[in-house]
């Protein structure tokens, strides 16, 4: 079976340190661009991401074309897998659309880095030119997210 050149591994930035390094080996296939899988049709899925400050969502590879709208004003900071590392101030209703040709691909994590919190929409589009990435069971809503007890706001 062959690996679609938007899912192959990648390697990590050689100025990270080594932590960070191997959190990105580990972590660059995941499909979770968000905390929870709010929806999933057979055209979409709709992910809420929710960071307090401080806190950040780890390492995650997006293949599919996507668009996420803020929900909250806050900073966020992402450090990507071809070494940028890009902060942002979002207000809410702050949308960016994204799109990937087959074998295209985007790795990143994102940090709250400011001071409330930081809540955002993502809906990928699973028609588009890569296959879709495979997410695990419990980040569906009907099966909350290990460690996040406290409910999401959409």
């Amino acid at each position: 079976m062959s690996i679609p050149p938007a899912h192959r591994p990648v390697a990590a930035p050689a100025d990270w340190d080594d932590a960070t390094r191997a959190e990105f080996a580990v972590n660059q296939a995941n499909g979770c661009v968000g905390h929870v899988l709010v929806s999933e049709t057979p055209r979409v899925r709709v992910w809420s991401l929710h960071l307090k400050p401080g806190e950040r969502i780890g390492f995650h590879r997006h293949v599919l074309d996507y668009f996420w709208t803020a929900v909250t004003p806050g900073r966020g900071r992402s450090r990507h897998h071809d070494g940028r590392v890009v902060e942002t101030v979002y207000e809410p209703g702050l949308t960016r659309h994204l799109c990937f040709a087959p074998g295209e691909f985007m790795v990143h994590d994102l940090a709250n880095v400011g001071d409330g919190d930081l809540v955002f929409t993502t809906v990928e589009f699973l028609d588009s030119g890569n296959p879709p990435l495979p997410v695990p069971a419990h980040v569906h809503r009907d099966r909350p997210a290990v460690g996040r007890e406290e409910p999401v706001l959409l």
